[in-house]
């Protein structure tokens, strides 16, 4: 599914921010979900990327910790985040809303665009 080009309100193309928020894994989806916050396909790909690395991030430190079998886990699920990394951030370059399997629904329905709070009516 491919969104439409447009700004996002940080004055950078969305699909330029999309590559971003995958760039420096978690970290930069926390900063571009915190900083964005309109372009639901920038948010899409901010929320995805801090669910998706986080829990890579999170294997990474429990495996760890195991001998022998983290030098077997690191280098699979190395591998295996390396490729993700890059398909991930080509698609969203693309303009591309790729979803994961669990992690896009997720990412999907925490992206709704923050709207200030509206006064009350009288």
């Amino acid at each position: 599914m491919t969104e439409s080009s447009g700004k996002t309100s940080m004055s950078i193309e969305q699909n330029l921010a999309g590559l971003l928020c995958y760039m420096g894994w978690w970290v930069t989806g926390i900063i571009f979900f915190v900083m964005e916050k309109e372009n639901k396909f920038v948010r899409f790909h901010a929320m995805q990327s801090i669910i998706v690395f986080g829990a890579i991030t999170v294997v990474f430190m429990i495996f760890g910790w195991i001998p022998i079998v983290n030098v077997i886990i690191d280098s699979l699920v190395g591998a295996c985040a390396f490729v993700l990394w890059l398909v991930l951030m080509l698609k969203a370059y693309q303009g591309e809303k790729f979803k994961l399997p669990w992690a896009g629904d997720i990412a999907e329905k925490q992206s709704k665009p923050v709207t200030p709070p509206q006064p009350p009516q009288q």
